[in-house]
């Protein structure tokens, strides 16, 4: 591992002994923030998820990636259909109430889909999915969904960077 003083400049190889060096490196790309929500036997539930991102056109496909180690991780890893929701800066207490509780459902306003997938209200945008593929990706699993419907509103984006919720306003 190589440290410069200066600039605080960290090099370093990933490898087990090091995971929350590699985990601080990957946390210096700023990004959105999701709550990805599913209908199960056990009620709706949901996760919050910064691991999103638009791949095509044409098919309309989105990614996430949902951490095998989660609890949630068996609502996730073989739903058929789920919902993706982009959360406004508004809606901090949205993104902290599913880091704790996968059915943090009871102070939010939200409506059942067609296919069973809760759908929350006021996002700035949400994107309704059926499972098109997945593929194994190490700790995690990658999923791609199929946009059938989406939604989207104004407003300023919750992000997350360094371990940190903040906000981007437009101009």
């Amino acid at each position: 591992m190589t440290m410069q003083n200066a600039n605080h400049t960290v090099t370093f190889e990933p490898d087990a002994d090091n995971t929350r060096l590699l985990r601080d490196a990957f946390g210096r790309f700023a990004t959105g923030v999701t709550v990805v929500t599913t209908g199960s036997a056990d009620g709706p539930v949901g996760i919050t998820a910064n691991s999103f991102s638009s791949v095509s056109l044409e098919p309309a496909l989105v990614l996430w990636m949902p951490d095998k180690g989660s609890r949630r991780f068996r609502y996730f890893e073989t739903a058929e259909h789920y919902a993706i929701h982009v959360l406004s800066n508004e809606q901090a207490e949205v993104c902290n109430g599913f880091v704790r509780n996968a059915h943090a459902f009871d102070q939010l306003t939200y409506t059942i889909d067609d296919n069973g997938v809760p759908l929350i209200e006021n996002c700035l945008a949400r994107f309704e999915c059926k499972r098109f593929t997945a593929y194994e990706g190490g700790d995690h699993l990658i999923v791609l969904g199929q946009v059938l419907q989406a939604e989207m509103r104004s407003g300023e984006a919750l992000t997350f960077y360094a371990g940190k919720l903040g906000q981007i306003a437009p101009k």
